[in-house]
C-alpha cells in the first residue's frame, strides 16, 4: 500500500467554497480512482491544508498524484503546494 501526502493552500475569502467543492467534487472524483483505499482531508490551519489518501499500489498512487501537480488547483481557492507518494510500512 501507498500514501499520497498532498499539502495546499487554502485561501481563507473562499474557505466555505473550497469546503462544498471538496465534499461534492474532489473527494467523489479521488474515491473513484482505481486502486483508492482511503482518503483524509484535514481542516486548514493558517491557510494551509493536508491531505492524506491511502492507494492499493504505488502506480495507483502516483497516477493519482499525477492528477493533484505542485500549481494546480483540485478546487477553488485552493492551490497544490506539494505531492509526495509513500510507502506505508505499518498500520494499525
Amino acid at each position: 500500500m501507498h500514501a499520497n501526502f498532498v499539502h495546499v493552500e487554502v485561501d481563507a475569502a473562499r474557505a466555505d467554497a473550497a469546503r462544498t467543492e471538496l465534499h461534492e467534487q474532489v473527494v467523489p472524483r479521488i474515491s473513484a480512482m482505481p486502486g483508492f483505499v482511503a482518503g483524509y482531508w484535514t481542516e486548514p490551519i493558517d491557510g494551509k491544508g493536508l491531505s492524506v489518501t491511502l492507494w492499493g499500489s504505488e502506480q495507483a498512487a502516483r497516477e493519482a498524484a499525477g492528477v493533484v501537480a505542485p500549481g494546480s488547483s483540485p478546487a477553488v481557492g485552493v492551490t497544490v503546494e506539494n505531492v509526495e507518494t509513500r510507502e506505508v510500512i505499518a498500520q494499525a
